[in-house]
């Protein structure tokens, strides 16, 4: 996630759904999670893993059952993410050697996930919470990755960075889908173009 973001996808095509994860990665943006949600996203999860770029992290997302990680992983699965927090999934990640994102929302649920071993802490939603909660977070817990999902925008990204996340999830604002439809891929290059650029540059304040 050196980019620092992670792309949610859901879409059920597979031909399109190569054509998008290329224009991202054209921009930066090269950690895609494919929703459980997806019909047959186990499927497309092996499928992605055979032959995307090298250089392309191909995960799971909305994962929440022990069963479901270890269908993803055998799929070919480099990370798995949920939208809760279920501490059977973060072993089972740990046990493979693959990068775990439990969902948690209360404190308690971000410090019980982060002692379980979870690599990265996925804060959701976090459209209900915004940046200042993590900003309040990072005052007890400043060891802890944070990466919102929900709510984050190519623009205010910057905002999630300043306040303490080490990573972003970002969808629909990353993936246009009238650009997706009309097969314009090239404005998904630049949306990921901007969001990588402001990413990095709230880095870059932050370190000085």
């Amino acid at each position: 996630m050196s980019t620092g973001a992670v792309a949610v996808i859901r879409m059920k095509d597979p031909k399109r759904l190569f054509d998008v994860v290329e224009a991202i990665r054209k921009g930066g943006v090269k950690c895609i999670e494919i929703t459980m949600t997806v019909p047959g996203a186990v499927d497309i999860i092996a499928e992605m893993a055979r032959k995307a770029a090298p250089d392309v992290l191909i995960g799971a997302g909305t994962v929440t059952e022990k069963s479901g990680a270890l269908d993803v992983i055998k799929a070919g699965a480099r990370f798995v993410v949920g939208p809760a927090l279920n501490l059977d999934i973060i072993s089972v990640c740990k046990d493979n050697d693959v990068v775990c994102m439990p969902g948690c929302f209360s404190p308690t649920e971000i410090l019980t996930g982060w002692n379980a071993g979870a690599d990265v802490i996925k804060v959701f939603p976090a459209t209900s919470l915004g940046p200042k909660y993590f900003k309040d977070i990072a005052g007890p817990f400043p060891h802890i990755r944070l990466m919102p999902t929900g709510g984050v925008t190519v623009d205010n990204v910057g905002e999630w960075v300043a306040a303490g996340a080490v990573a972003v999830g970002i969808g629909s604002d990353l993936l246009d889908k009238k650009a997706i439809d009309e097969g314009r891929y090239e404005v998904l290059t630049e949306r990921a173009e901007r969001l990588t650029h402001n990413f990095q540059e709230a880095k870059k304040k932050l370190a000085k």
